[in-house]
């Protein structure tokens, strides 16, 4: 029986197709690394590096590709804004359907004196926009939104996010980890200070590539995280204040960021929007399925409008873990149970502390998987009455 994988918003399987042969050859036949040799094989794979930053520009409409910044993860990307950012008395508004990418350094920050509070969300992950302005302080400085919950899959109205952000003066950060490639993001548009996104999702690249993209006055408002070489105004002992070179001491990941090229190419020649549709047919189509199915809660929004391809569920009577178990070892389905890394959001969702099922569907999914994961369902409910 053929494996299915069902768990795209962990990470996109396959990667974009020649996301593999693009790092082999790096490694194998140009590996070397940028901003230190002065030789034409490294001016060679700088101009790649730099055509990353060019369409990771142009995907998200930002200032410069000089301040597209290359990190990890989108988890390092937050961090660095966070800590960066925040000083000793200062007070954010975050949503309650938060990945832990943000819950942990703010807790971390809790002993520094810098304290948060939480923007309610309903029971389908959707925030409550007039709840915001009660919330602010006169030191607040930032609000904290995820654009789509990892959980449900519900996506938060950002650009209106971005205009209380505006009016009030605060800085908007924004965690795409579930949305960046998929959907289109305008950070001027939108007024987001500060979007950080991951490469090995929707973008479809390997693991170990992320970024952000910084607005001119957030990159001046930020202290770098690390500091360290550059290899650029090497004569400084402190940190060039230069971008991208301000937020990218040591040597980068150029074997990810090369694979990372890959996948915004394939994205560029299939096109995001394209992806997209084929990715929510799949979703409506599933949703479509569960609903008939008695003992089957389907968390979050009912529909596929202002969702991503994220579908949680529960079945009565049934232990999520058992279900996620069944679903691989029976029937080679692959999905991912549990709190999902956002205990919050769960609580929000009214899921905690047993957590979901949840399947995400990828730019490679068919039909037919959608179909086979409904039949197993249904089976594994008949199994439990």
């Amino acid at each position: 029986m053929k494996s299915i994988y069902l768990d795209n918003a962990s990470t996109t399987f396959p990667k974009a197709p020649t996301v593999a042969s693009a790092m082999s050859d790096y490694i194998t036949n140009r590996g070397i690394n940028i901003n230190r040799g002065s030789y034409a094989l490294a001016y060679d794979v700088e101009d790649i590096i730099y055509t990353t930053r060019q369409r990771l520009n142009d995907l998200f409409n930002g200032l410069d590709p000089s301040h597209i910044i290359f990190t990890q993860n989108v988890t390092m990307s937050l961090n660095m804004v966070i800590k960066g950012l925040l000083k000793v008395g200062d007070h954010v508004l975050i949503s309650s359907m938060e990945h832990n990418a943000v819950m942990r350094p703010l807790t971390q920050l809790l002993n520094e004196d810098i304290t948060f509070d939480t923007i309610p969300c309903d029971t389908t992950g959707s925030i409550k926009l007039d709840a915001i302005e009660s919330l602010i302080r006169p030191n607040t400085v930032a609000i904290i939104i995820n654009h789509a919950s990892n959980v449900c899959g519900t996506i938060q109205p950002v650009k209106e996010i971005g205009i209380i952000c505006k009016e009030h003066n605060l800085h908007f950060i924004v965690d795409a980890a579930q949305t960046a490639g998929i959907m289109p993001i305008d950070v001027k548009e939108s007024q987001i200070d500060a979007l950080c996104f991951t490469g090995h999702k929707s973008l479809l690249g390997p693991q170990g590539i992320g970024g952000m993209i910084l607005a001119k006055e957030m990159a001046q408002a930020l202290t770098p995280l690390i500091a360290g070489g550059t290899g650029s105004f090497s004569h400084l002992e402190t940190m060039p204040t230069k971008m991208p070179d301000a937020f990218e001491s040591g040597t980068l990941n150029l074997p990810g960021i090369i694979g990372l090229n890959e996948g915004l190419a394939f994205i560029e020649s299939k096109g995001m929007e394209n992806i997209h549709n084929h990715e929510l047919a799949l979703t409506e189509a599933f949703l479509k399925g569960l609903r008939p199915i008695d003992g089957i809660n389907i968390i979050g929004k009912q529909n596929i409008q202002d969702r991503t391809a994220v579908v949680s569920i529960t079945i009565d009577g049934a232990d999520a873990a058992s279900v996620a178990y069944e679903l691989e070892s029976t029937y080679h389905i692959m999905t991912r149970v549990g709190l999902h890394c956002a205990p919050r959001a769960h609580q929000t969702l009214g899921t905690y502390p047993e957590g979901t099922v949840r399947f995400s569907f990828g730019y490679a999914n068919t039909h037919k998987d959608v179909e086979s994961a409904l039949s197993a369902l249904h089976k594994i409910i008949k199994n439990t009455k």
